[in-house]
């Protein structure tokens, strides 16, 4: 069987890059505009995008003065992109350190039944002492106490989203019966975190449960990722590091009992497109050019866990910086930036350069056909089963990936065509639907035109 490329469009208001909102092209208040997101949806479908994704967080991310902070609350958002679009999956983000298992899988089965079977879950654990003060926390929890929380959390997620069979609505008007309560399972789950007593008020999704994508990878972040993960998110910047960590990660999947191809890889990818290569490095020297520089420089102190103007912006990386096992927050993206300023020799600002575009995933300048090339080159070579697609300006970005390189992955028999007769997120994806744990013999929901599943689909 061919296998099929997987994109998913990461959306980020004007862009992934921080400077993309100073363009003359670009609007400053799309963060908060319906109009905006449904735009970028539109244009991720007419490419045959198998999901877009909105990245989330329990603060107010950076400071007023870098780029637009802020955001709608994805699943809220995702909602309303649902009635928008008919194909495209709808991934959004949610920590299980912050949220408790009943009202999140509660929000995420309601997506799944009004998308028609398109929601996806993108799991996070959450770092910072800033989102844990907003829960009265006095600092974050432990890298491996926020891990086996998630373990737990999702867990219980899974009992809920099977406390109902396929079946359990009869309605049968004749009898007077609606329901089978023998076909509800209560979770009656009593953990180290987490006491949920009750089954789920929402039926058995069209998906069973949501495309469980995880983001994380650290040592845990890949422990869970083999357990629970359907698609990964991953941030990599070679050929040989996403090699392995793409070869890492469908070893841990094996030994944990599953078939390693039903767990996807997507690394991220900022492309910079231009008809020339020369005009594609323009552009991206133009956004460099906006980066404020002491707003890197913070950022990077930060994430380096290093102290207020510590950093020269003309001098390389200290050599004394704190080992990775003494950080509890974003370790993963820790070891990447540090790796990366090493291995190239940069400077603080050549490195705020090279973070500006994407944070640490990789920033490709050239034209459709190179961009086509490395898509490729990763896809085939055992490096990603897809890609995270991150433009570094919205919406012309993603207008030009789909407009230019779209086709020539479809002409390389690399990407559909037109989404089919697929329609849920699980089945483009390439995964089967999930058998309910207290009736394995169920793997799909009844018919149409039977007794109902759920209540019906929302349409477009």
């Amino acid at each position: 069987m061919t296998r099929t490329l997987h994109l998913n469009a990461f959306l980020m208001n004007t862009g992934h890059h921080e400077a993309s909102w100073r363009l003359p092209e670009s609007d400053p208040y799309t963060h908060v505009d319906l109009a905006h997101y449904v735009r970028l949806a539109r244009i991720a479908e007419r490419g045959t995008f198998d999901s877009l994704f909105l990245a989330d967080g329990p603060q107010l991310w950076s400071n007023l003065a870098q780029r637009p902070a802020g955001a709608l609350e994805p699943l809220t958002l995702l909602t309303a992109l649902a009635t928008a679009t008919e194909h495209i999956g709808l991934i959004a983000t949610a920590s299980t350190s912050y949220n408790s298992p009943y009202n999140l899988a509660r929000k995420f089965a309601s997506l799944d039944i009004i998308s028609g079977g398109r929601a996806g879950w993108n799991i996070v654990t959450t770092a910072g002492a800033e989102a844990a003060r907003n829960f009265g926390l006095d600092a974050e929890p432990a890298h491996a106490e926020r891990y086996a929380r998630a373990a737990e959390f999702l867990d219980v997620a899974l009992k809920l989203w099977d406390s109902w069979e396929d079946d359990a609505i009869v309605a049968d008007k004749a009898a007077g019966v609606w329901g089978d309560d023998t076909k509800i399972h209560p979770a009656r789950h009593q953990g180290t975190y987490f006491s949920v007593a009750g089954a789920l008020n929402v039926p058995r999704t069209p998906q069973g449960y949501p495309l469980l994508v995880q983001a994380g990878s650290s040592q845990d972040g890949r422990a869970f990722a083999a357990r629970y993960a359907e698609a990964v998110f991953t941030a990599q910047q070679t050929l040989a590091d996403a090699q392995a960590f793409y070869a890492d990660l469908k070893s841990r999947t094996e030994r944990a009992g599953r078939d390693p191809a039903h767990i996807k890889v997507l690394p991220g990818i900022i492309p910079v497109i231009g008809s020339t290569e020369a005009e594609a490095c323009a552009a991206e020297q133009l956004l460099e050019d906006h980066i404020v520089h002491e707003h890197g420089v913070a950022r990077l102190e930060h994430l380096l866990h290093l102290e207020p103007g510590t950093l020269d912006l003309d001098r390389e990386l200290p050599a004394d910086l704190p080992p990775e096992s003494a950080i509890e927050g974003a370790k993963s993206r820790y070891t990447l930036v540090v790796r990366l300023a090493r291995r190239e020799r940069l400077t603080v600002r050549q490195l705020i350069g090279r973070l500006g575009g994407g944070r640490g995933h990789l920033t490709f300048a050239g034209t459709p056909e190179q961009v086509a090339d490395a898509i490729e080159t990763w896809f085939t070579q055992g490096a990603a089963d897809g890609f995270n697609i991150m433009p570094a300006v919205l919406p012309s970005g993603l207008e030009t990936f789909v407009e230019h390189v779209v086709p020539l992955l479809r002409a390389r028999g690399l990407l559909r065509t037109s989404y089919g007769p697929r329609r849920t997120l699980r089945e483009r994806y390439g995964l089967p639907r999930p058998a309910n744990q207290y009736a394995p013999e169920s793997s799909a929901p009844p018919e149409r035109g039977g007794p109902p599943s759920a209540p019906a689909l929302a349409t477009v």
